[in-house]
């Protein structure tokens, strides 16, 4: 079943701008019929929900995009499509949220010393490997 711009837009609580540009990064796609107006298959609304989800994760839309590129755009994904996809975000996630712990803990060191020093500092300078061989431009 085709739709147009408008009943894509309704139907998904999604903006036509945002649509657009969906369209122009590569994440959504469309055709024109006979009038020049844009149609849509009804399963970009499943594509466009992932979109939302993923940015509601963080996920850039460069990651978005990448994870999008491996499943049909002509039908829905299958089951095992969209599994596949989950597991890379899945592990994507884990990572952020690793680094963000790694974040949360050093906050107590920041806030103690409170001169953000690049010799120690694990927030303006984090796993800085050449600290441990001295101040300053130590590889010239």
């Amino acid at each position: 079943m085709e739709m147009t711009v408008g009943q894509v837009a309704e139907r998904s609580n999604v903006k036509v701008s945002a649509l657009h540009f969906y369209e122009q990064k590569g994440l959504i796609q469309s055709w024109r019929n006979a009038g020049n107006q844009r149609r849509y298959d009804r399963s970009v609304l499943r594509r466009i929900a992932v979109i939302k989800t993923a940015q509601q994760l963080g996920m850039s839309l460069e990651e978005i995009g990448e994870a999008l590129s491996h499943l049909p755009v002509d039908h829905a994904p299958t089951q095992e499509e969209w599994q596949a996809m989950a597991s890379l975000w899945r592990h994507q996630l884990d990572e952020r949220i690793t680094k963000l712990q790694k974040l949360r803990d050093s906050l107590g060191e920041c806030i103690g010393c409170g001169c953000l020093s690049l010799n120690r500092c694990q927030l303006r300078n984090p796993e800085d490997t050449l600290a441990e061989e001295g101040n300053g431009a130590v590889l010239l």
